[in-house]
């Protein structure tokens, strides 16, 4: 016979209701209870039936993710996966399970988080990306539908979100290629419509006037978080009467397109362009020159949204709507004044 709450209560020692505060984490069961019932669950070999709790608690236990687009963005660039890891791994510690979802188009997505908030298929949703005029956002706030969003809205600035000081992480970056002596400095930027690409424009855009430096229209490029966008503005770049000595980079991903194509056509990094990109993901350390890079905490965003999405849903309402995760960045070679600078390699 299967294992029932009874039976794990029983041998516990507890109420047949602690066990299921236990099983849903109520925040009033101690943790030593909830230690003590959880190891006697596993011992016993007892598995909760979701769909009688969700009957008696019209809970899911289950949070819907909205994945990105263009599905290439998503397996190819490093962000998104431990952007992921950290969602997963504080949604599975609260007994939460993950449901993602995506679509070819703006409708598609749209219809898609339609049918999962209609049907109560989930308990919260987490969109991975901000986008302006977001109709995703528009509809959740409509139906007053608890959601997070790793970024943050700027037409709306009391939407729950995990953001980075996306602006000063620009703005650092920027102010460390002006310290090593560069004042020809690109930027290649992402899409136009997310607010990542807008703030980060802002903050390099902030740099170089504080510094009195020119901010050359032809400097910046866009394109999407992909590697091709990088091989695609080095290009571009490096045919420039005038061309940048130094650039600012939207992500590693791209930037690794860039250390392609200058290869190809025997351009050397730092000596002919000077990089610097965000992220930090881990092949940064391994690519030639390693990539100096702003940490932006990506695993912790992931974490802190499913974090405070499931407390929102708990009813613990948040005591303020935006939470920063910092920022550093994170000095290598492809950054430095090798001839001025050798000592400070990394």
């Amino acid at each position: 016979m299967a294992v029932t709450i009874k039976d794990v209560a029983k041998k516990a020692g507890v109420s047949p209701s602690t066990v299921s505060r236990v099983l849903s984490n109520h925040p009033r069961i101690s943790r030593e209870t909830t230690r003590k019932v959880k190891a006697i669950m596993e011992e016993m070999g007892y598995h909760s039936n979701m769909m009688a709790r969700s009957l008696v608690s019209n809970k899911t236990y289950t949070l819907g993710m909205i994945l990105p687009r263009p599905a290439e963005e998503l397996f190819q660039n490093h962000f998104f996966a431990e952007n992921i890891r950290g969602i997963t791994t504080q949604a599975s510690r609260n007994g939460y399970d993950i449901l993602m979802t995506t679509g070819h188009s703006e409708q598609e997505e749209l219809a898609a988080v339609t049918r999962l908030v209609k049907g109560k298929r989930v308990d919260g949703v987490i969109l991975l990306q901000s986008r302006r005029n977001d109709p995703i956002i528009a509809f959740l706030k409509n139906e007053d539908f608890p959601f997070i969003l790793i970024g943050h809205y700027a037409q709306d600035e009391d939407i729950l979100c995990v953001d980075n000081d996306n602006v000063q992480a620009a703005y650092d970056a920027t102010q460390h290629l002006i310290a090593q002596g560069h004042d020809r400095i690109g930027f290649v930027s992402g899409p136009p419509n997310l607010t990542v690409s807008v703030d980060r424009l802002d903050g390099y855009r902030r740099a170089l006037a504080d510094h009195g430096l020119p901010m050359q229209p032809e400097w910046i490029v866009e394109g999407e978080f992909l590697q091709e966008s990088g091989y695609r503005a080095m290009s571009f770049f490096m045919n420039l009467p005038e061309r940048p000595t130094a650039l600012v980079v939207i992500d590693d991903l791209v930037t690794f397109g860039i250390l392609r194509g200058l290869t190809e056509l025997g351009f050397r990094v730092p000596d002919d362009l000077s990089l610097v990109s965000f992220n930090n993901i881990s092949l940064t350390e391994l690519s030639t020159p390693p990539l100096s890079s702003i940490d932006i905490g990506i695993y912790q965003l992931g974490y802190m949204a499913s974090q405070l999405l499931i407390r929102q849903i708990q009813g613990d309402k948040p005591q303020q709507s935006r939470t920063i995760v910092p920022h550093r960045l994170i000095v290598r070679e492809s950054s430095l004044n090798l001839h001025r600078n050798g000592a400070e390699r990394k």
